[in-house]
């Protein structure tokens, strides 16, 4: 490692410290379990819905690969609108209301043209909303306390996926599936007054964009190129499409394997299977994000990987399927860990280049990547050999990652005892 690979972030002082109102940090609190919400309504929903109004499997997964596709390759491009932004703010507002009229369209007129623009719409805007909001929190609290308000920013998400979740499946059973997207469109003006109570003034532009201040222009340490090619954000780039290997098709598979070995009771237990985890974030995340302070980055990266393994090894032994429930413990440890991790980690190998956002949207490359594969590995081997080879398979691929975050990922954070 070279070794201007890594701009640690220096001892923490009171000097020039921000000190954001409490209005803008309730603001930031609201706008994350309102977005939540709001982002809640283009899951599981979208395929539910458009099954009713008589949609073809394979036009469903036309919809859904177009928003991955866009999702995918929006990933860098939205990272870089972030940072040439002047306000984050009104970018984040502009993605709001782009996404509030694509459940509109998905509510009014389910056709194959209406529909596959609101979903393209929406990847596009999503694809802008994840760094605005890392972005809207650095620029607001500091590169000292992006750790706490990070984890803070998971709690608030949790619980609003939570919420969601109950108040969107209350809709669709006992109104219709169509009542969604209209209650998604709703919950978009709550969004959008919350962010307006973020104070566009507390939110410092160059902080928000990982740029530090310096007597003279230096374009060497601003370079794209520069970036692009650090050592630390590649390795890490690499360890999250681990990750999303290992991790996006173990609950899928595991809600197969339920469904076959208890159809009655699979779709309260696959509601548990993702309440668990999310309870767990919920409590969680704060203290990720303080532990990440002290601790450092590597101890938590590595009981998140840990806890993945686990998980995988676990679901390919046990039968019982509530004891399977009871598993998703590690699924909430994992989650907890790299809500925090991934953007504190990414700032912390951005900082001084002026283009935090853009190097967000590189490790969100590499996270749709691992998770487009991981399906189609997981659903080949299971098909093969079984499910709890297809497990056990997914746990090695996360072990990898945790030997490559033992082995070569350095630390990127200044440590405070």
């Amino acid at each position: 490692m070279g070794k201007n690979d890594i701009v640690s972030l220096p001892p923490s002082t009171s000097e020039g410290e921000p000190h954001p109102s409490k209005q803008s940090l309730r603001g930031l609190d609201w706008f994350i379990f309102f977005l939540a919400d709001v982002q809640t309504g283009f899951g599981p929903f979208i395929a539910v819905y458009l099954t009713t109004q008589k949609w073809t499997q394979a036009q469903i997964g036309l919809v859904l690969s177009i928003g991955s596709v866009v999702g995918l390759l929006g990933q860098m491009p939205g990272g870089a609108i972030v940072d040439a932004a002047r306000s984050e703010r009104r970018v984040a507002g502009f993605a709001i209301v782009t996404i509030g009229c694509a459940a509109l369209a998905y509510a009014a007129l389910p056709i194959f043209p209406v529909v596959a623009t609101a979903a393209t719409l929406h990847a596009a805007a999503s694809c802008v909303l994840g760094p605005a909001i890392a972005a809207i929190s650095l620029g607001l609290v500091g590169p000292h306390a992006i750790g706490e308000r990070l984890g803070r920013n998971a709690r608030f998400a949790s619980l609003g996926n939570g919420m969601a979740a109950a108040v969107m499946g209350t809709c669709g059973y006992l109104i219709s599936s169509r009542s969604v997207f209209l209650v998604t469109f709703c919950l978009a003006i709550p969004t959008l007054i919350a962010l307006s109570r973020i104070r566009e003034a507390e939110v410092d532009v160059e902080r928000a964009h990982g740029a530090i201040l310096r007597p003279a222009p230096d374009p060497q340490a601003t370079s794209v190129v520069k970036l692009v090619r650090k050592r630390p954000l590649l390795i890490f780039a690499g360890c999250v499409l681990l990750l999303q290997l290992a991790n996006a098709a173990m609950l899928p598979l595991m809600a197969g394997v339920v469904t076959t070995r208890s159809s009655q009771w699979a779709p309260v237990l696959i509601a548990f299977c993702i309440v668990v985890p999310q309870a767990i974030v919920a409590l969680m995340s704060p203290s990720v994000g303080v532990k990440a302070h002290t601790w450092g980055r590597r101890p938590l990266l590595l009981i998140g990987f840990a806890a993945l393994a686990i998980r995988g090894v676990l679901f390919a032994v046990v039968h019982d399927p509530f004891v399977l429930v009871a598993v998703q413990v590690f699924d909430g440890i994992t989650a907890s860990v790299f809500a925090v991790l991934v953007p504190l980690t990414v700032a912390d190998v951005a900082f001084g280049s002026g283009h935090f956002n853009l190097a967000q949207g590189i490790v969100g490359t590499a996270t749709g990547i691992g998770a487009s594969l991981s399906t189609v590995l997981a659903g080949y081997i299971s098909d093969a050999v079984g499910s709890p080879v297809a497990f056990l398979s997914l746990a090695g691929v996360a072990a990898l990652g945790l030997v490559m975050i033992a082995l070569i990922m350095p630390e990127t954070a200044h440590v405070e005892g």
